[in-house]
């Protein structure tokens, strides 16, 4: 979904885009841009998530940074758009007025009364030739009879989370209704330590920064709020349930992702990503089985699984954040066993790619080639490997792993000692800046 929404952009001949992400997610995100063929202006680090207000008023700072003042396009990662030339359309549309000085909001024409989601209440219209509304409130997620009322009204939109503005307007409504906010995000802004690839937001000075959204800081204080109905067949894909609505389904209504076999289930959400999945006589269900975990909930219940991860998190366990494949600037790696002073890994560097040169203090390693040609250097002095060949690397040896190819190098990696977390490493250079 990352991967549509960004190039979703093209259409519009739109600058390269900018990704606002967690600090985390940073090798995601650029291997997704990669995979996509997606050239990105910038991927921006946060520490962590002060909502959306923070988010967008971080890139519009940076462009004035920059002496710009360019409308920026505000888009979630998890939308589906069915129709991508009514898409295009609308948002000019938008663009048009937001280049007058308005802060635009894309309002979801209703097709059903639905209670997840918040409401627009479009007043006055700006004009025959203009597709925009006023905005005369936002409203919280209603009750079942008031989510009714609304689709009768026909003046009511499902908010959305799209929005574009000039990044001028948007800062100087941000001031004006949120001054804190806006001081806050200047501060980091002005911090930002930016290298080849991300800019970083410091933690020290972005926590002093106020947990807010875009539509609670500015768009319910402003008088620029407008609203341009929206019908290019949206889905926030929220939720699995949300994921069933969408994707096609067998004759018993069954999704079925993955090694799947099912007998008398109907209704149903079922994906299997890394074994085989049996489903027996369930009805509206949702089974989720990847490397990390496995979920088991009712279509109706899946919203509650921010219950499971609180849970999770309060009893200190990793899985809401550790994750059995990892991403990397150089590929990836994925634990495939851990036990006591050893650990297993799968890794995949790409073309041309290579490691830090580093060392470990806790830890050795013994690395068997599956797959391409790798060349190792230990202690300075380099080694050929090749399919079926393998190397070992002491404690407190400094060594590096690269792949000079034209296809992807897969190794075995076995780690053993007194400590295996991914802590213990000493960088002492590294091509993607982070030694």
């Amino acid at each position: 979904m990352l991967q549509q929404t960004l190039q979703r952009t093209t259409g519009l001949n739109a600058r390269a885009p900018v990704v606002v992400c967690n600090e985390e997610h940073r090798f995601i995100v650029a291997e997704q841009a990669r995979q996509g063929n997606i050239d990105l202006d910038r991927i921006m680090l946060e520490p962590f998530g002060r909502n959306t207000a923070p988010a967008i008023a971080l890139v519009a700072m940076q462009q004035r940074a920059r002496g710009e003042d360019p409308l920026l396009l505000v888009l979630p990662s998890d939308h589906l758009i069915a129709d991508e030339e009514r898409f295009v359309t609308l948002i000019r549309q938008g663009a048009e007025v937001a280049a007058e000085g308005q802060l635009v909001t894309f309002g979801i024409v209703p097709t059903s009364p639905e209670t997840g989601f918040g409401y627009i209440d479009a007043g006055e219209s700006l004009g025959a030739d203009k597709y925009a509304f006023h905005v005369s409130r936002f409203v919280e997620k209603p009750d079942q009879t008031t989510a009714e009322k609304f689709l009768a009204a026909g003046n009511f939109y499902w908010n959305s989370g799209m929005f574009i503005f000039r990044a001028s307007v948007y800062l100087e409504e941000l001031q004006n209704a949120r001054p804190d906010i806006y001081e806050a995000c200047e501060n980091a802004a002005q911090a930002i330590e930016a290298d080849a690839y991300f800019d970083r937001v410091p933690a020290d000075v972005f926590q002093a920064c106020p947990d807010e959204s875009i539509d609670y800081a500015v768009m319910e204080k402003t008088d620029k709020a407008v609203v341009v109905p929206f019908d290019a067949g949206w889905n926030d894909l929220g939720s699995w349930s949300a994921l069933w609505e969408v994707e096609d389904k067998d004759s018993d209504e069954n999704v079925c992702i993955g090694d799947v076999i099912t007998s008398s289930s109907s209704n149903s959400y079922i994906r299997g990503e890394s074994r085989m999945v049996a489903a027996i006589g369930i009805d509206n269900m949702v089974v989720v089985e990847t490397k990390d975990a496995v979920l088991v909930a009712h279509k109706d219940c899946v919203q509650d699984v921010k219950k499971i991860v609180q849970e999770i998190k309060a009893s200190n366990r990793s899985e809401h954040h550790t994750h059995a494949k990892v991403y990397r600037p150089w590929g990836d790696y994925e634990s495939i066993d851990e036990g006591h002073r050893f650990q297993v890994k799968r890794i995949t560097v790409k073309p041309g790619e290579k490691l830090s040169l580093q060392m470990h203090y806790h830890r050795a390693e013994h690395w068997i080639v599956v797959k391409g040609t790798a060349i190792v250097e230990r202690n300075g002095e380099e080694e050929l490997l090749t399919e079926n060949q393998s190397t070992y690397i002491p404690i407190g040896v400094t060594h590096r792993l690269t792949n000079p190819g034209k296809m992807p190098l897969e190794l075995v990696e076995v780690q053993s000692g007194a400590y295996v977390g991914e802590d213990d490493i000493v960088r002492f250079e590294d091509t993607y800046g982070r030694a």
